[in-house]
């Protein structure tokens, strides 16, 4: 028997309304469409403005965006969407169908460099706003005032954001209106900047620039949120974001032009001479404005800076969620603030990105030093989306030539974004590698070790002791354990269940009840698929469950299977009222009682260094994460927890002999 929800139902998304346009411009280009606040400002740097630097920085401003965020993204990777939900791990679960187990590497790289991404996004950001009003107050400490205001912003993550939500739409749009009219007003001065469109001018700055390549990682700046993008494709769609996007892209290309148009009649001078304290270098994004507009730039900068952090953050707790599903993060809290779909809160990843945020700004202290840091992890994310995605092509049987022409293009062009950000490694770079590289271990570790406790669990047939649980169920010299006894299983055959299963029903204390229940989950590929089927294994009351869930769903078995019983009961497939007589007599729902077994490392084992290694750390990594019983939503009154020696390569018998 199944059952399936429609919970996985995204037709919603493919609805174009004033709405849904307006929740796609609040959620989905916050970190993309705030990077104008520190591009221009990366690529001058304290250099001479030359009108061929200018015209050559925002024609490969302009192309980056065309050929990687509009043709990569918006209308090829978005293509490639599991059930409507989009990222990484969406695209790794469509493409582990080939069966290569490799590709999980790519998955792993890629999730842990979007989440370092998403540690330096707030403090850049935010940071680039607030030094707005150093025009005012060339002195001004802002680095009280930027971690202020990231600690708020991760105060209120607790409580959800459906209600500042609907504000997002409606501010971001004042925002790129805002940055889009004021481009426009500097380029209608200066048409000829216009000619910056021709990628000649691309390439020979990239030839006379002094440091060559090196321009080519602040170029990339632009284009950070686009791997955000195609993460949040489940929350607005496909079409919404492809419509929102011909907005979006016109109003930062007007704001990039704009600021090239101004800084060209400054040629010969610097940032730093522009500069109110002549101590640093002014951020072109604000000369651009008015002065008597500046006060509301700064403030409305400073707000869509905020959002852009939030879509991050709450990316974040999609991916980590994800990942956890996948069996490659620990079992954390996951909590559901709102009832708004998709929306997460992850307490420990919460509070792990706002310490990260923090040492960020402490340590770079200005947004002009964030500037080298950022860009490094998020072009290792791009590589591998991209290596995902030819996989991706290959399973949609697309023409091997096409699929090469993709790969190769693509694969060239941010290869060459990498090694340009690679030279900013030791200006910055290695913090966001270095919290890219502690964040893929995690997954590495809990990966490998689950595997090897997989492939070193012994499985038995349960045929062969259906009679011995038979007889403990009707043996009335054993007192009655429950009524009805759950196990959670590895086991994917329904014949098979785990040794440590029958050791604590037949050995550790032999438990009577009048039914054994073995519960199982299968992690399916698609993101809400919420399914499940009923077994008998032999015998009327040896009953085995399958849930086949969603990676995305919250694996609660408890009320999962009290729903599964509630339809077993209208079928008449079963009865769920005591057998003890006084309660039957009262109709009194019968006890249900969880058994779940903590396997832990035994000391009488020889194994390679490696794998005792991984698993030492693991059992490290176990004590940070959530009890099996936490994890999976039972009720700590009705379980008990028994633990049981991991003996996977017992020690040889010592020579020992008797004394007379």
């Amino acid at each position: 028997m199944q059952a399936s929800s429609s919970h996985g139902n995204h037709s919603q998304l493919s609805k174009i309304t004033l709405g849904t346009l307006l929740v796609t411009l609040g959620i989905i280009y916050g970190d993309i469409g705030t990077s104008p606040l520190y591009v221009m400002k990366a690529i001058i740097g304290k250099e001479i403005i030359r009108e061929d630097i200018v015209l050559g920085a925002i024609s490969c401003v302009f192309w980056t965006l065309t050929l990687q965020t509009t043709i990569k993204y918006v209308f090829l990777t978005l293509k490639a969407d599991n059930n409507g939900e989009g990222g990484i791990f969406s695209l790794y679960t469509l493409v582990k169908k080939l069966k290569k187990r490799w590709l999980l590497i790519p998955a792993i790289i890629g999730g842990s460099a979007l989440l370092a991404d998403g540690i330096i996004t707030p403090p850049i950001s935010i940071s680039s706003a607030i030094e707005g009003l150093r025009i005012y107050e060339p002195n001004l400490k802002t680095i009280p005032i930027v971690i202020g205001i990231i600690f708020i912003l991760f105060v209120i993550q607790q409580f959800g954001t459906k209600t500042i939500g609907k504000f997002f739409g409606p501010m971001m749009t004042l925002w790129f209106l805002m940055i889009g009219v004021i481009g426009l007003s500097h380029l209608l001065g200066n048409l000829a900047v216009l000619k910056a469109i021709n990628p000649y001018y691309a390439m020979h700055l990239l030839s006379i620039h002094s440091e060559g390549y090196f321009v080519l990682g602040f170029v990339f700046l632009c284009t950070t949120g686009a791997e955000a993008l195609y993460s949040d494709l489940g929350h607005c769609g496909i079409k919404n974001i492809r419509i929102t996007w011909a907005f979006v892209k016109t109003m930062l290309v007007l704001c990039y032009f704009g600021q090239g148009a101004y800084l060209i009649n400054y040629s010969g001078e610097t940032l730093l001479t522009l500069s109110p304290d002549k101590v640093n270098p002014v951020n072109p994004f604000f000369l651009v404005m008015p002065e008597w507009f500046l006060p509301f730039g700064i403030a409305i900068a400073t707000i869509a800076a905020v959002i852009a952090s939030q879509a991050l953050i709450s990316g974040s707790f999609t991916l980590i969620n994800e990942a956890i599903r996948l069996n490659l993060w620990p079992k954390v809290m996951v909590k559901f603030p709102t009832n708004v779909k998709g929306q997460l809160y992850i307490p420990s990843i919460n509070w792990l990105l706002f310490l990260g945020c923090v040492f960020v700004v402490l340590h770079f202290e200005e947004s002009g030093n964030m500037e080298a840091a950022y860009g490094l992890a998020i072009t290792l994310c791009m590589i591998m989306t991209t290596i995902l995605l030819g996989y991706y092509m290959y399973l949609k049987r697309v023409h091997i030539i096409i699929i090469a022409i993709v790969e190769i293009a693509y694969l060239s062009l941010e290869v060459s974004f990498f090694i340009a950000n690679v030279q900013k490694f030791t200006h910055g770079g290695y913090v966001t590698v270095f919290i890219a590289s502690l964040l893929a271990g995690t997954m590495v570790i809990n990966y490998l070790a689950k595997k090897i406790r997989k492939n070193y669990t012994e499985f038995v047939n349960i045929e062969q002791y259906k009679d011995v649980l038979q007889d403990i169920s009707t043996d009335t010299s054993i007192p009655k354990f429950a009524s009805n006894l759950i196990y959670l299983t590895n086991s994917n055959t329904c014949s098979k269940i785990e040794y440590k299963i029958l050791y604590s029903i037949t050995q550790r204390r032999p438990k009577r009840a009048d039914n054994y229940w073995f519960v199982h989950v299968h992690v399916s590929d698609q993101p809400y698929n919420l399914e499940y089927k009923i077994q008998k294994m032999g015998a009327d009351n040896l009953i085995r469950v399958d849930f086949y869930l969603g990676f995305r769903n919250d694996q609660k078995i408890s009320v999962l299977l009290k729903q599964v019983l509630k339809e077993l009961v209208s079928t008449g497939e079963i009865d769920v009222i005591s057998k003890y007589a006084s309660l039957q007599k009262n109709n009194i729902y019968t006890d249900f009682e969880y058994v779940i077994i903590e396997k832990e490392l035994s000391y009488d084992n020889e194994l390679p260094a490696h794998e005792k290694i991984i698993l030492m750390l693991y059992e490290w990594l176990k004590k940070l994460a959530l009890s099996e019983e936490k994890a999976f939503g039972l009720d700590s009154s009705s379980v008990t927890v028994e633990r049981f020696p991991m003996v996977i390569n017992p020690i040889e018998e010592l020579p020992l002999t008797r004394r007379e």
